[in-house]
């Protein structure tokens, strides 16, 4: 049951940042779920081996490079999914980070229920 929740949440904050960012657009609240089901996947399956294949410029770069990894993996959804667009590599950029901060208040209000 959390699972989904968690889920859902990530889907609502999809809905968010599409409305807020200009350049990042999703079709529907269908698409959101699916946008939020396929960056769950791709951040478990996809995310490490990227963070493995690019440890010497993570290292290098202090973990910053990471950044970019996160970015990839949101162009690779939006390649992968067709009501979900993100402009660039910057928009997308911008999008995770935004992503991640809402996920992280939306998940620490769950938690605390």
């Amino acid at each position: 049951m959390k699972l989904i929740l968690r889920i859902l949440l990530s889907a609502l904050a999809v809905v968010v940042l599409a409305n807020i960012l200009p350049n990042v657009s999703v079709d529907s609240y269908l698409t959101a779920i699916i946008v939020a089901v396929v960056l769950s996947l791709l951040n478990f399956i996809v995310k490490p081996i990227l963070v493995i294949l690019t440890l010497p410029v993570t290292i290098l770069t202090f973990g910053l490079f990471l950044l970019i990894v996160n970015a990839v993996i949101i162009l690779l959804a939006d390649y992968l999914i067709p009501g979900f667009n993100v402009a660039n590599i910057w928009w997308a950029l911008l999008f995770s980070l935004l992503l991640s901060l809402l996920q992280s208040i939306l998940f620490s209000l769950l938690k605390e229920d």
